[in-house]
């Protein structure tokens, strides 16, 4: 494994008020990714991610854009430019709506003098599970075959990446090898409660699969020792789950 385990692990601070999150996120201080989703986002706006950036936190600003391709440009374009690294678009926005995307992402941050981000698509949101997919969405193809059509899509329109189940992984790293991002939620540390997730890994088997960084939220934020509980996910990818 190339980056530390630090590295790979993004912290979701879903439910938290602003100033929970910048509480919480300072008072991990080997924290190095924070995801900041549509609810934290929606209540702080665009200064929380400049206050967790200032903390020296990496951003993962996960508010799966889908619009019109002149609208997800236009989204990319300021979430680049504050700094976000990782940035969530829906695949099935389509190629011309990724294209511009990811354009509009990489020369934004470049003009600014951020990070150039990545774009991770969005396939299938890990709450789906195979009966309600196929019965409320009505989508014949199984969320298996669906994956990878939406991942092929998203390599193809030039984004560097995706969102995808742990047990999606291993099939679509052997067809899109790296540097292609493999970011992974559904991701509970041996003996914690699924919660919403239908289709979840232990940190250490998403490694193996083939991940490459893992959202964890609250595993960690919801222990009654947020410090220790990242350091045990930290633990348990630097032995291997051994």
């Amino acid at each position: 494994m190339s980056a530390s385990p630090a590295d790979r692990i993004i912290v979701a601070l879903d439910g938290m008020a602003p100033e929970q999150a910048l509480a919480f996120a300072a008072g991990i201080p080997d924290l190095r990714w924070v995801k900041v989703g549509l609810e934290l986002f929606v209540a702080g706006g665009p200064e929380v991610v400049r206050q967790l950036r200032q903390q020296g936190k990496r951003i993962f600003l996960d508010l799966k854009f889908h619009d019109i391709p002149a609208t997800m440009a236009g989204a990319c374009r300021s979430a680049a430019r504050l700094g976000a690294e990782l940035i969530t678009v829906h695949a099935c926005a389509g190629r011309e709506a990724l294209q511009a995307a990811q354009a509009a992402a990489v020369a934004s941050a470049q003009d600014a003098g951020q990070p150039e981000p990545t774009l991770l698509a969005v396939t299938v949101l890990t709450s789906w599970e195979a009966a309600r997919f196929a019965g409320e969405l009505a989508i014949e193809e199984p969320i298996d075959h669906y994956v990878p059509r939406l991942a092929r899509l998203a390599a193809e329109a030039g984004i560097g990446g995706c969102v995808c189940s742990p047990l999606e992984v291993t099939a679509l790293r052997a067809a899109h090898p790296e540097p292609f991002a493999l970011v992974t939620p559904g991701i509970r540390p041996a003996g914690s409660a699924r919660g919403d997730q239908q289709r979840v890994l232990t940190p250490a088997q998403a490694i193996a699969a083939g991940s490459s960084h893992l959202v964890i939220g609250r595993p960690i934020t919801a222990a009654e020792d947020p410090s220790a509980a990242f350091a045990a996910c930290c633990e348990e990818l630097a032995s291997g789950g051994q």
